[in-house]
């Protein structure tokens, strides 16, 4: 057979095991590492993995030394906001000054200046402003992500937001996983009458559905937003219309949305802050993913981050995301989000791995498409300027990345970039 594509030399190939079901566990800390590897390419997907050595007897049309360079599945972003208006630095100085978020709210900032700069911006506005940073998540290693509506809160904006998620997906080599996220908040003129503006939003679930939308549908459960039995709601009515569950849960208030998600069958459950023993026991029982953010948690200001240790340890499948937005984490750098994970929630380089690649998968329903290395799989894989696996989360705050493939074409380098 001749291939592609053959990438040797490899110092070492970072093979996440091939599972059905999200990791979960102790069997979060188990990293296959192959030293000294090569992979092949044929068609667009992994056709062959071995050693240096007998890769020396393939024929290829294209051969890379990747001069023992790290490569990796694409990294996956479960939990994004990538499409939204405006943005709110000015924000940042009345925080510092200690303004309360509320009294900022009051005063036309937080999420609702978002939200009027989402209505007022046209769809190509909204798809420029989403190329922009798209491309500069790609340059990060994100092969596969997530992306949520939830800067409309209303029909007319919801959709328009979601159309451009659609519009990027067909434009663009990253694959896009859209979330319908009408109850992201609650819009001032429904005040009181936040039972109508949700019965509204299920309504909406019809239209996503019918245009080809979203594949999730997800809702903000917390204090002053929705409630829990709000919440099952209207993630009970997405599920009749066969939409993939995902919640915004406990992320300030312990009020039962993991639990909630657990019930439900949701694919993910995000945040989980403040999540009970109880809760963090329900889904270790379950393959509900905990999506952790803790670039928010750093972003606040705040000093208490999701208690992964303790998830990992009784058994949850965990998985890390940016939960890139313009108000509560402004980064983009998902290989930031590694290092903080190593450090704010102790969790060990392996841990870290799997939690953005096959469990980050599963967190988005992809597992069986995105975040392994396995023949048969589409080539999207990255190769890191790193010495070893173990380099990444330990030196923060940079771009690690060397190039970037998607179905065996590169779509991204370093030095196609200076």
């Amino acid at each position: 057979m001749q291939y592609d594509l053959l990438i040797h030399n490899i110092g070492q190939l970072i093979l996440p095991k091939e599972t059905t079901r999200p990791l979960k566990g102790e069997e979060m800390k188990q990293l296959n590492v192959k030293e000294n590897a090569a992979l092949a390419v044929k068609d667009g997907k992994i056709a062959w993995i071995g050693t240096n050595v007998e890769a020396n007897h393939l024929q290829t049309k294209e051969s890379f030394d990747a001069q023992q360079k790290v490569v990796s599945p694409g990294l996956v972003d479960p939990h994004t906001h990538l499409v939204f208006g405006g943005s709110r630095e000015k924000e940042l100085a009345l925080k510092q000054a200690g303004v309360p978020y509320l009294e900022i709210l009051a005063n036309g900032g937080g999420i609702l200046s978002t939200v009027e700069a989402t209505r007022k911006a046209t769809e190509e506005e909204l798809y420029e402003k989403a190329s922009f940073h798209l491309k500069r998540i790609l340059s990060y290693g994100v092969t596969t992500l997530e992306a949520k509506s939830g800067y409309g809160l209303d029909p007319e904006t919801e959709l328009k937001q979601l159309k451009v998620v659609k519009k990027l997906n067909e434009n663009y080599p990253i694959s896009i996983i859209s979330t319908f996220l009408g109850p992201h908040a609650i819009p001032p003129t429904y005040k009181g009458k936040e039972t109508d503006f949700l019965e509204e939003m299920v309504q909406l679930l019809d239209t996503v559905s019918e245009e080809k939308l979203g594949e999730f549908a997800d809702i903000f459960c917390e204090t002053g937003v929705f409630t829990t039995e709000q919440s099952e709601y209207f993630l009970q009515k997405a599920k009749e219309k066969g939409f993939g569950l995902k919640i915004h849960a406990d992320e300030i208030d312990s009020l039962g949305g993991t639990e909630l998600a657990v019930k439900l069958g949701a694919t993910s459950a995000d945040h989980l802050v403040a999540a009970s023993d109880e809760a963090i026991t329900m889904l270790s029982n379950s393959n509900t993913v905990a999506v952790l953010l803790p670039g928010t948690t750093f972003y606040l200001g705040k000093d208490s981050y999701a208690r992964a240790r303790k998830m990992i340890d009784e058994g949850v499948a965990v998985a890390l995301a940016t939960d890139f937005n313009p108000g509560s984490c402004v980064t983009e750098n998902l290989q930031f989000i590694m290092s903080l994970a190593a450090l704010k929630l102790r969790m060990t380089p392996e841990e870290v791995w799997n939690a953005v690649t096959v469990n980050a998968a599963f967190a988005i329903g992809k597992g069986e498409e995105a975040g392994t290395l396995t023949i048969g799989q589409h080539a999207n894989f990255v190769l890191w300027d790193i010495p070893n696996y173990m380099y990444l989360p330990y030196h923060f705050g940079v771009n690690h990345t060397n190039s970037v493939y998607v179905n065996g074409k590169k779509v991204w380098g370093r030095n196609d970039h200076v």
